[in-house]
């Protein structure tokens, strides 16, 4: 696309960048209470099928609780709301998703997203074949490490506990303290519901937890490691092409795309992060560039071959498995 053609995209992306007030709040409210009522199932003393049955289903809704989170955090929504405000960090400090260190490094994220270069804070490490192959046998194992299947599996612990909490924790404790408060806050409800019981304690907080955790770490994964992306360097990047060529949409129902709120529609999000999630639809149907993304759903033979992806191949420009294929 033409420079002319990349800001025309951008101004005619700002028409859709405008939150329904009321609706906004409805998301969340609606969300909240569907959340609180299955969480009071999974620890009542309900059949177990049905304990279960609903501890899942609150995984899902919690992602969806999530995503309402990211877009206040991008100033999205219930902006300059000092209730909303109050609850969004109440989220974040409950599901290890303290707000200074999920705004820093996901602001990061949208700024460099796409780009060869850099850091790699608030995504997945990515390597080229080349520096690989001349990085050390530790080097080489931590970049698989952090790539492998299990540890989105473990997202909870590897992802959550570890890289939002511990580690930001551990590298800077006073621009993060928000990150220790998390850990406390959380270990303070699973053991507010460890009284009630400890089955009480698994299905009402960390089985929806885990599942949310690992759901959520695949699904920013799949975002922008998928076999067609398109990677630049420096020079080369721009915001349009990182939207529409670097980060995917993936195809869900209707259902789904409530309880991921529409976080399929990454390349809508992308190009213009102030869209609120409940809008990226429209903002897809009305701009006709966002209608041929790179489409990509939560299929079987998807997923396997989206997380085959390990390297960067600068010769063949695509992602490969380490085996080079």
């Amino acid at each position: 696309m033409k420079s002319t053609e990349l800001k025309a995209l951008l101004i005619a992306s700002k028409q859709y960048a405008t939150e329904d007030r009321l609706f906004s709040w409805w998301c969340l409210f609606s969300t909240m209470l569907l959340y609180i009522m299955l969480v009071s199932v999974a620890v009542c003393s309900a059949q177990m099928t049905l304990r279960i049955l609903c501890s899942f289903i609150a995984a899902l809704v919690q992602v969806r609780l999530f995503v309402i989170f990211h877009d206040y955090q991008h100033g999205t929504i219930l902006g300059e709301s000092v209730f909303a405000r109050f609850l969004m960090k109440l989220f974040g400090l409950v599901f290890l998703n303290p707000p200074s260190v999920w705004k820093r490094s996901h602001d990061h994220h949208h700024k460099y997203n796409s780009r060869l270069h850099g850091s790699s804070t608030g995504s997945y490490r990515l390597m080229t074949t080349d520096a690989y192959a001349q990085a050390t046998p530790a080097e080489r194992r931590a970049y698989a490490a952090s790539r492998h299947p299990l540890t989105m599996l473990l997202g909870y612990l590897t992802i959550f506990l570890w890289g939002m909490c511990l580690r930001p924790l551990l590298a800077n404790p006073r621009c993060h303290a928000d990150a220790g408060l998390s850990i406390l806050v959380h270990l303070a409800v699973a053991t507010i519901l460890a009284f009630i019981g400890i089955d009480a304690m698994l299905l009402g907080f960390i089985l929806p937890m885990s599942v949310a955790s690992c759901f959520g770490a695949y699904l920013f994964y799949a975002q922008h490691n998928f076999p067609s992306v398109v990677l630049r360097s420096g020079t080369e990047w721009t915001r349009v092409d990182a939207a529409l060529k670097a980060s995917s949409f993936i195809l869900m129902g209707r259902v789904m795309n409530w309880l991921t709120g529409n976080i399929g529609y990454h390349h809508v999000h992308h190009l213009n992060a102030k869209i609120p999630f409940y809008r990226l639809p429209e903002a897809m149907r009305g701009l006709k560039e966002l209608q041929s993304p790179k489409v990509i759903t939560l299929s079987l033979s998807d997923i396997r071959a989206c997380l085959r992806l390990k390297l960067w191949d600068p010769q063949l420009e695509r992602l490969v498995s380490f085996e080079g294929r």
